[in-house]
């Protein structure tokens, strides 16, 4: 999977710092239009990661990236729909993906991401990029305004580390929540309302709903009085990811164990305990904190910031490899078009950061108004059944179209307004 450290050149025409979706969708499709693309991971793969739950619109990059014939022969369950229930007990209509519209999207998958990671490592890969492991990057080196480089520790043949200066036409940060250049520039900007805790771990043999279009399901329950809620993700050999998420004074009190936190919110959830009767804990519970974030620009001079070092949004609605994937989509178009143009300029690097941002406006809209105490979406669609569209829209991915988002009008002060749209210019 990785290249010898000793095969690096001392220069790329683009450098992506990090291997997980969103920096390898960048290098294989820049990499497949003849470009010179190296990967530098700091980890080893394959490496847990959360977020296993892929929503629908995830299937267009993926099918351009060429892995959908390899999803269709996996054994991966099959995810025909999310449903929710409130108050830890009554459920909701589930949202059926091909009820909102039919074709090869309408169904999707529910992953390890330890084997997929895997797959788009090896995929960028077959496509020409040069990926290294243990790749320690320390400085993203800048002459004036313009990156034109790293400084990265790679692994030798001998067990020590070898620092090396490798130049590029452009560097692309694909480093998650670490956000290398977003914290060096001081780019991030959290939202206060928006700091949740989770914790979660994975259970052998949780009930799952019997009809082949259900028992693949992501279901998300509300505990009483919502305070937090629960994720149920349906995985291979009858294990399922179950974590829960609340804000984070109240998930995680002075004292409390991680074990204590879930046995505690997992009272407050009938419907969830009622599925781990049988169930059996197959590995450690752990925690994050999942602090939601912008930054005050995706692109700079010969720079571009992509999937989480861009921005993360709660783990609410599965959005996160589908944000990744896109923004690397996105981006990769952006980067082939400066080397057409021999203009790595903000401008240039960035013509997406509008498009993406309003698209990721539309999950965090919806995560407020399912945080907000006094709405509930079953009594807004019964008001409101034009809009239920609207709803499935978001869930699947659908974010790119304006028209979306004209639900968030008639939510009123359920949706409080924000600065992340597309014009956001970052905080002062």
């Amino acid at each position: 999977m990785t290249t010898s450290p000793a095969l690096v050149r001392d220069a790329y025409d683009v450098i992506v710092i990090g291997g997980g979706p969103a920096g390898t969708t960048v290098a294989a499709l820049v990499a497949e239009q003849g470009r010179s693309v190296l990967v530098l991971e700091r980890e080893s793969f394959p490496r847990f990661h959360i977020g296993e739950s892929l929503i629908p619109e995830t299937y267009w990059p993926l099918e351009r990236l060429g892995l959908i014939p390899w999803l269709k022969e996996s054994a991966y369950p099959k995810k025909f729909s999310v449903q929710f229930f409130s108050e830890g007990i009554r459920p909701t209509a589930p949202f059926y993906f091909d009820a909102y519209k039919m074709c090869d999207s309408s169904q999707t998958w529910q992953v390890w991401r330890d084997a997929f990671d895997v797959k788009l490592v090896e995929n960028c890969r077959d496509k020409g990029a040069t990926v290294v492991m243990h790749a320690h990057v320390t400085e993203v080196i800048f002459e004036g305004e313009r990156a034109t480089g790293v400084r990265v520790r790679l692994p030798s043949d001998d067990g020590a580390n070898t620092s090396r200066t490798i130049s590029a036409k452009v560097i692309v940060d694909a480093t998650g929540q670490s956000s290398f250049i977003a914290n060096r520039l001081n780019l991030k900007s959290p939202d206060p309302a928006l700091r949740k805790g989770t914790v979660w771990s994975y259970f052998h043999n949780a009930r799952r709903d019997p009809d082949p279009r259900d028992n693949g399901a992501t279901l998300i329950m509300q505990t009483a009085d919502k305070k937090s809620w629960f994720w149920f993700i349906p995985l291979l050999d009858n294990v399922t990811s179950i974590g829960c998420t609340g804000a984070m004074p109240y998930m995680f009190q002075p004292g409390a164990t991680p074990e204590a936190v879930f046995e505690r919110e997992l009272d407050r959830c009938p419907a969830m305990r009622e599925r781990l009767t049988e169930s059996t804990r197959v590995r450690d519970y752990y925690t994050t904190k999942d602090f939601s974030y912008s930054t005050k620009r995706a692109a700079g001079d010969g720079w571009v910031l992509v999937g989480d070092a861009f921005g993360f949004i709660d783990p609410i609605y599965s959005s996160g490899v589908f944000l990744a994937l896109k923004s690397g989509e996105f981006a990769a178009d952006a980067i082939i078009a400066a080397f057409k143009q021999n203009d790595f300029s903000a401008a240039t690097l960035g013509t997406w950061e509008a498009t993406h941002r309003a698209g990721i406006e539309m999950f965090r809209k919806l995560v407020y108004a399912f945080y907000a105490p006094d709405f509930s979406f079953g009594m807004f669609l019964k008001e409101h059944p034009q809009f239920r569209s609207n709803v499935t829209d978001i869930l699947v991915g659908d974010v790119y179209r304006p028209e979306v988002g004209d639900i968030f009008a008639a939510m009123g002060e359920v949706v409080p307004p924000s600065d992340w749209g597309p014009n956001y210019v970052g905080a002062a």
